[in-house]
């Protein structure tokens, strides 16, 4: 067998080449070039290297010409103004969420594909698949409740309330006006465990308004209903078991289509006779309150059915509890509402605004619902091995969609903070810098936001502008004669007044003036 020789130098050049291009199609100078040295065709001339060089080089540069950078589709980076306004948002829901006594969650940002599967419905489609990784077939989470679920079974928990606030991700098509993305944030509040009917249902939607109110979104109305009343509605109507979840999610569509549309598709697409349409439609175009549950507890066929019956009867109990705390003005019975997870068992809700605030100068936002929720309480007992059950009611606040109307808002209307410092420390002259370093430790020693720029010697304008071009409200400058009297000049950015301040006292005034502010 003939042995081959070592190697030569342009052989080894070309196999580098090729080894450190990004993974993706050979380059064909390089591959050609490879070829033909490890062939044992003699090494190529200096001139041919070079010029098989230089096109690897064109081709590596023109692909990198071509890359675009972006972020992928339904993404998008948040910048500092935004952030601001995004937790400010979350401050008041986590507030919330506390003040109800829920303690805090988080679980993964991608579980076990077969965790996730059969639960969503027609919207398992949206699941984003991970490749196998050692022998585990994983998906990205499609929201937080599932993994809520499988917590709880996993670790044999029989009773929690708990908030969590994390990142969903859902392979649909984006709409930037609709705050709708591909990848987004989901503010969760859920209540597990076994208690008298409807209690904890009428404080989840208690909840709802309690946020909605205190982002002062405008005019909003939640919606209400129960799946048992749909299930028996449906059935009443004359619609077969396996077509429910279908006809369902054509219902739910009324708010975005009419019911001439929805009844086309009832007809055609799930080849109902038109008289259980007529039937469905006269239903499902009701909403009203209170009376109209009572209504429908004396309808001929409702009150045949004992899933619809039973429906019928948690509302209008927990239409008393809601009345007990107030909110029934913001209450609507829809028999259209249907909600599109399997999961869902009882009562459901949607929380929808009814016209976004228009201010001078900004463009109204139709961004749908805000908030929605149910109860489910046959979703822990599908992880649990002996299939026991946790009944559980939740809600969802939809941040972005709220944050596309709060930003929008204060965009148009003030200017946004993107820091929460208080205190600059600032030199009136050239040399402070040991002086402002001493001082600004003291300041964050004790507890005050505080900054100073990172010059030697910074230009005393140059502070200033720094302090109102980031809203940082007072400045406490040092100079010669301030270190001779032994005081600190403190300066209200606003109102451009400044006081001398003894050194020893400057913490206590300056906490005094932002507890004041």
């Amino acid at each position: 067998m003939q042995r081959l020789g070592p190697w030569s130098r342009e052989a080894w050049a070309a196999l580098a080449l090729q080894l450190l291009r990004p993974p993706r199609a050979p380059c064909a100078g390089a591959t050609l070039l490879f070829r033909r040295v490890q062939g044992g065709l003699g090494q190529p001339p200096a001139r041919e290297f070079a010029e098989a060089r230089l096109k690897i080089q064109s081709e590596i540069d023109k692909e990198k010409s071509n890359f675009v950078i972006k972020t992928p589709k339904g993404t998008r980076d948040l910048s500092p103004q935004q952030m601001a306004i995004r937790e400010k948002i979350l401050n008041a829901i986590i507030s919330c969420f506390k003040r109800h006594g829920a303690k805090g969650l988080d679980t993964p940002a991608f579980e076990l594909k077969e965790v996730l599967t059969e639960k969503y419905g027609e919207d398992s489609r949206l699941i984003y698949d991970l490749k196998d990784q050692g022998g585990e077939l994983l998906a990205l989470r499609y929201d937080l409740t599932v993994p809520f679920a499988r917590y709880l079974a996993m670790n044999k928990i029989k009773k929690m309330k708990r908030y969590h606030i994390g990142k969903v991700w859902r392979r649909e098509s984006p709409s930037i006006t609709q705050g709708r993305y591909r990848e987004f944030c989901q503010c969760d509040f859920d209540i597990a465990g076994h208690f008298d009917p409807m209690i904890p249902d009428a404080e989840c939607l208690k909840i709802i308004h309690e946020i909605l109110n205190a982002l002062q979104l405008g005019d909003f109305l939640i919606k209400v209903n129960d799946r048992r009343i749909l299930d028996g509605m449906l059935a009443a109507c004359g619609v077969p078991d396996n077509k429910f979840r279908f006809i369902s999610a054509l219902v739910d569509k009324l708010g975005k289509m009419s019911w001439k549309d929805v009844r086309q598709e009832i007809v055609g697409k799930m080849a109902l006779a038109p008289e259980v349409a007529d039937s469905i439609g006269v239903y499902i175009q009701q909403h009203g309150g209170v009376s109209l549950v009572e209504q429908l507890l004396q309808d001929p066929k409702l009150s045949q059915n004992k899933q619809a019956l039973e429906g019928l009867r948690d509302v209008k109990l927990l239409f008393e509890y809601l009345a007990l705390f107030g909110i029934t003005e913001k209450i609507s019975f829809d028999l259209s509402l249907a909600r599109g997870l399997d999961y869902y068992t009882g009562v459901i809700y949607e929380a929808v605004l009814l016209q976004t605030p228009a201010q001078q100068g900004e463009e109204a936002l139709g961004v749908g619902s805000v908030a929605a929720g149910g109860r489910y309480d046959g979703l822990v007992g599908m992880f649990d091995p002996k299939g026991r059950k946790v009944p559980c009611v939740g809600l969802s606040i939809g941040v972005e969609r709220i944050f596309s109307i709060v930003e929008h808002r204060m965009e148009a209307t003030e200017k946004i903070q993107v820091t929460e410092t208080q205190v600059l420390v600032a030199a009136a002259q050239k040399n402070f810098l040991e002086e402002r370093m001493k001082l600004i430790a003291e300041l964050w020693d004790a507890g005050i936001k505080a900054e100073m720029l990172y010059k030697k010697n910074p230009n005393f304008l140059t502070q200033l502008h720094y302090c109102e071009e980031t809203g940082i409200p007072l400045v406490a400058i040092i100079g010669e004669q301030e270190l001779k009297d032994g005081v600190i000049k403190l300066r209200s950015v606003a109102s451009r007044e400044e006081v001398d301040v003894k050194r020893e006292n400057i913490v206590t005034e300056i906490r005094k003036r932002i507890s004041e502010s």
